[in-house]
C-alpha cells in the first residue's frame, strides 16, 4: 500500500505530529542536557521556520507535537531540522550509531473545531500520567508542556554548537558543557481555538484539563492497586534496552469532533490524493507538463506552492 501523502488543507492548520524511536527503545530517556537540547532545538526551529508550537511532550521512546503550519513544505523543513539535530544529540549521549527514528513522522490534521483541538491538547498533556509513570503532569522529568502552559513561563533550552566544540578539540582545547551553548527559550503558542483567551483564562483552561487528567489516572491506579513508577525509576532505564512488546495502533486519517467534519476533511484529502496519483502516472509516462495539486511534493520535482497571481 502506498504511504500517506503529506497534506495540509489550508494555512494555519493545526497538526499533531508523532515520532517514534526505533524498536521502542528508551533512547530519549530524560536527562538535563538532553532536555535542554530538545527544548533549544524546538525553539530555534520554531523561529527559523515560523512554525507555531502549541504543545510538546517527549517520553523515553516517542514524542508528540501540536504545530500550526501553513503547508507541507514548512512542516517538512521544521521536522527535518528538529529530528536530525535531536538524533545527533541522542547518539552523542548514548553512543547509539544506528538510525534513531523508527519511521518517518506521522502528521495528522486536526480540524478547526474547538472540541477536536482541546481533545488533542488533553491527549498530549496526559502523557506520563496516563501510563502511570508519574502522578502529576508536571512530575515528568523530560520535556513536557504542562508546567509552561500552567505558568506562561518559557522552557529553558540551549542550542549546542557541536561544530565549535569539535574545532576546540582539534586544537587541544578543553571546554565545558556550555562553552558553545546558546540560550534558546521555548515559549508555547496558544491553541488556535483558544487564541482569543487572556493569558490568565488560558492558564485556567489548561489547569482544568490537567486536573481532570490527574484525577482520572488516580482513580485508575486506585482501582488497580498500583502506584506511579516515579522519576527515579525512569532515570534508571537503560536507553538501548529493547522492550519485549511495543504498542501499535492504527492512526486516524484526521482528528475531528463530528462525523460531518471528519468526512469533509477525509474527502478533501481523497481528492488531493487522486489528483496527485493521476499527475504522477502522467509524469511516469513521460508527460513533463503533468500538473500536480498545490501543497504536494511531486516525485523528484520541487514542492508545488500556491500559484502567484499577477499584479493588476
Amino acid at each position: 500500500m502506498s504511504r500517506h501523502l503529506r497534506y495540509i488543507p489550508e494555512p494555519g492548520t493545526l497538526v499533531e505530529v508523532t515520532c517514534r524511536i526505533i524498536h521502542g527503545r528508551m533512547l530519549l530517556k530524560p536527562c538535563r542536557e538532553l532536555n535542554e537540547a530538545i527544548i533549544g532545538t524546538l525553539a530555534r526551529a520554531k523561529r527559523r521556520y515560523a512554525v507555531d508550537v502549541c504543545a510538546a511532550v517527549y517520553l523515553s521512546n516517542h514524542c508528540h507535537l501540536l504545530l500550526c503550519v501553513n503547508d507541507a513544505r514548512q512542516l517538512a523543513r521544521f521536522m527535518n531540522y528538529v529530528n536530525s539535530k535531536i538524533a545527533r544529540e541522542v547518539g552523542r549521549r548514548t553512543r547509539w550509531r544506528e538510525k534513531l527514528w523508527g519511521r518517518r513522522y506521522s502528521a495528522i490534521v486536526v480540524s478547526a473545531e474547538p472540541a477536536a483541538q482541546i481533545t488533542r491538547l488533553r491527549y498530549l498533556l496526559s502523557h506520563g500520567v496516563k501510563e502511570h509513570l508519574v502522578a502529576r503532569c508536571t512530575d515528568w522529568p523530560g520535556v513536557h508542556a504542562a508546567d509552561s502552559l500552567l505558568t506562561s513561563r518559557a522552557l529553558d533550552g540551549f542550542w549546542f554548537d557541536r561544530t565549535a566544540e569539535y574545532r576546540d578539540r582539534l586544537q587541544g582545547k578543553r571546554c565545558g558543557t556550555y562553552a558553545h551553548a546558546e540560550p534558546e527559550p521555548l515559549r508555547f503558542d496558544p491553541l488556535p481555538c483558544w487564541a482569543h483567551l487572556s493569558a490568565s483564562r488560558y492558564r485556567a483552561s489548561v489547569r482544568e484539563l490537567i486536573a481532570a487528567i490527574e484525577a482520572e489516572a488516580a482513580n485508575e491506579r486506585s482501582r488497580r492497586g498500583i502506584a506511579p513508577l516515579g522519576a527515579e525509576a525512569i532515570g534508571r532505564q537503560k536507553p538501548q534496552r529493547r522492550p519485549e512488546t511495543v504498542k501499535r495502533s492504527s492512526a486516524p486519517a484526521v482528528h475531528a469532533a463530528t462525523p460531518t467534519t471528519y468526512s469533509v476533511l477525509v474527502c478533501a484529502y481523497r481528492w488531493f490524493e487522486v489528483a496527485y496519483r493521476e499527475a504522477s502516472a502522467k509524469l511516469r509516462g513521460g508527460d513533463r507538463t503533468a500538473r500536480f495539486p498545490e501543497g504536494c511534493f511531486p516525485p523528484s520535482l520541487p514542492f508545488v506552492g500556491p500559484l502567484l497571481m499577477p499584479a493588476s
